[in-house]
């Protein structure tokens, strides 16, 4: 199984296409959506491209691929308008061999962990800095931050296939914008 993972999209159409753009060219067969979809926060700046109802249009249209769990910054309100499931707090997934707790992390995190098994994987958004790391017998991932990242980590998202994942920069997709 190959897994787009990608996270913090926080209203921008812009970077939502980049994204878009890069899992078809991914061929995965499904995006895993860490949470902070449609709105940017109080205490992030507005992101390039800020539309939430142009993300919202352009996500509807993968609604069958797509898996989600809430970030902190999703609303029942923001389900009301997108056509696929985002409230769950995380999922469990069984891959490859290796079993996979996806949340958005700010109520589970590397510091913070989830009842985890010697060699599960941690995968996180929230904090939009990409890592991958050994964090006291599991690993810690975080694809980092589609549209707002932090701590020059870059647009990025993550590929995880056959027991391995790949990070890739949307920087080294795409030039910055302007």
């Amino acid at each position: 199984m190959k897994i787009f993972i990608a996270s913090d999209i926080h209203g921008s159409a812009y970077w939502c296409e980049k994204m878009l753009e890069a899992y078809k060219g991914e061929k995965a067969d499904r995006m895993l959506l860490l949470g902070d979809i449609l709105y940017h926060g109080p205490r992030n700046d507005l992101p390039d491209g800020y539309a939430p109802k142009k993300v919202i249009e352009l996500l509807s249209e993968y609604k069958n691929e797509i898996l989600c769990v809430r970030g902190n910054c999703d609303t029942e309100v923001d389900q009301m308008v997108l056509p696929f499931p985002i409230l769950s707090d995380y999922a469990l997934i069984s891959a490859d061999g290796v079993d996979i707790y996806a949340t958005h992390g700010h109520k589970f995190g590397k510091d913070n962990p989830p009842p985890l098994k010697r060699g599960d994987i941690l995968l996180c958004g929230h904090t939009h800095v990409a890592a991958d790391e050994e964090a006291d017998g599991f690993r810690y991932i975080n694809p980092g931050s589609v549209s707002i990242p932090k701590e020059n980590t870059g647009h990025g998202y993550i590929v995880f296939e056959n027991r391995s994942n790949q990070n890739h920069r949307f920087n080294r997709w795409f030039a910055p914008p302007l």
